[in-house]
């Protein structure tokens, strides 16, 4: 038997923390602070500054420890959520404390944990799931779609029900099980979406001949599903495109927040912190499809929004007239843009390109707003600001419960 383990803390990522009888740190999958814990001696693996180990025996459960209601969670150690045995009022604390920290050690910032607002719904609240598909011998399809376990990224698992995911989403998965021969061969990847207007997306990935008889799948669904159902094909490495459904509305395939009630409360508080913007020109940097910029436009500001994705600023044009869509990447077209006052950044997981932070700190504007996340990448670019900009606030937002992701917003001034 190993030594016991004093689990104290929760890291990026979602591993509890602890320390090995010879000093060094030590990280566990599934596990809360206040757990005393045996690992199990065959999964343990030590670098030369920390190990990584299972929890083999749970001597003392931690005071926030409770049942995960997933059996997925449980039997399959499914990777899509990391903290479904923490409470939620611990799963806050957490990541108060993984943003707090990230900003402190990577970003040298003299900053407190900051306040993190509580999700709406801690259950069912996604509006888009993907899941991968491997040919399986023995299953009725040759099929298995479904989740990666956390400690096995080559194996998938047979899904049946995701509880974090949008019940009719669920929904439409329970029908779309035993017709998976209707889907184009060989199935690569699914994701099911459920857009702002209700319409439920299927976009299937394959690496053969294009999607044949998408029609006779609606078909099939039809009564079976409530609400339109729109088709997608995506060949691998390619663009994917509908083959069935009206093609025309919400692009399925661009960026959106998966949980939109959490998504708009977090960009509503960040625009509001630019104050008055009637008249002004502001800046809406990886704007995706123009959330941001329709709450702008509503303040009276002069919106510039900036994506890569052209079908999601072809939808923004569409649906926000007064503002300019531009389709191109950030750091390609700053030099040509008008002056801004102000500039919402919200990048992707990567962070700012460095030629963005160049020219936001070369030519600093007066207020600038970073909704960012990834903690990590968030802090790495506040230092490189940080030369003539002061973060005068930090909020988190809980946008994904059950797993160790949390969305940031910092707010920055010129100094």
């Amino acid at each position: 038997m190993t030594d016991l383990v004093a689990i104290t803390r929760i890291a990026v990522g979602g591993d509890g923390v602890g320390r090995l009888s010879d000093g060094r740190v030590v990280f566990v999958p599934r596990t809360v602070p206040g757990d005393r814990i045996r690992l199990r001696p065959e999964s343990l693996q030590r670098h030369r500054n920390f190990a990584r180990a299972e929890a083999g025996e749970i001597v003392e459960a931690g005071p926030g420890r409770v049942a995960p209601p997933c059996p997925h969670y449980v039997h399959d150690h499914c990777g899509g959520c990391q903290l479904q045995h923490v409470a939620y009022d611990e799963q806050l604390k957490a990541k108060r404390a993984i943003v707090g920290d990230s900003l402190r050690r990577i970003g040298k910032l003299k900053v407190e944990d900051p306040e993190v607002v509580e999700a709406l719904e801690e259950w069912r609240y996604r509006s888009k799931i993907s899941m991968e598909a491997k040919p399986t011998a023995g299953r009725p399809d040759g099929l298995t779609v479904g989740l990666h376990p956390f400690d096995r990224s080559n194996f998938v698992f047979p899904l049946a029900d995701c509880h974090i995911t949008d019940f009719r989403l669920m929904a439409l998965w329970r029908e779309l099980r035993s017709r998976l021969a209707l889907l184009p061969q060989p199935l690569t990847r699914l994701t099911l979406r459920l857009d702002r207007e209700e319409r439920r997306h299927i976009i299937a990935e394959s690496a053969g001949e294009p999607w044949l008889n998408p029609d006779e799948l609606r078909r099939a669904l039809l009564g079976a599903v409530e609400g339109e159902l729109v088709c997608w094909w995506q060949p691998v490495d390619g663009a994917a495109r509908v083959v069935s459904g009206p093609a025309t509305g919400f692009p399925a395939t661009a960026f959106e927040q998966v949980n939109p009630g959490m998504g708009m409360i977090t960009r509503r508080w960040a625009v509001e912190q630019l104050g008055d913007v009637r008249g002004q020109t502001v800046w809406d940097l990886y704007g995706g499809i123009g959330d941001t910029a329709a709450l702008l436009v509503e303040r009276g500001a002069s919106v510039v929004s900036v994506d890569a994705d052209e079908k999601a600023v072809s939808w923004g044009r569409t649906r926000l007239p007064a503002a300019r869509f531009i389709a191109a990447r950030a750091e390609d077209v700053l030099p040509s843009l008008p002056a801004p006052h102000a500039v919402v950044v919200n990048p992707p997981r990567a962070g700012l390109h460095w030629d963005v932070s160049l020219r936001l700190t070369s030519e600093p504007v007066p207020k600038l707003v970073y909704i960012s996340c990834d903690p990590a990448t968030l802090a790495r670019d506040l230092q490189r600001l940080n030369v003539n900009y002061e973060v005068t606030a930090v909020r988190a937002f809980d946008l994904f419960p059950q797993t160790a992701h949390v969305e940031t917003v910092a707010v920055l001034e010129a100094a």
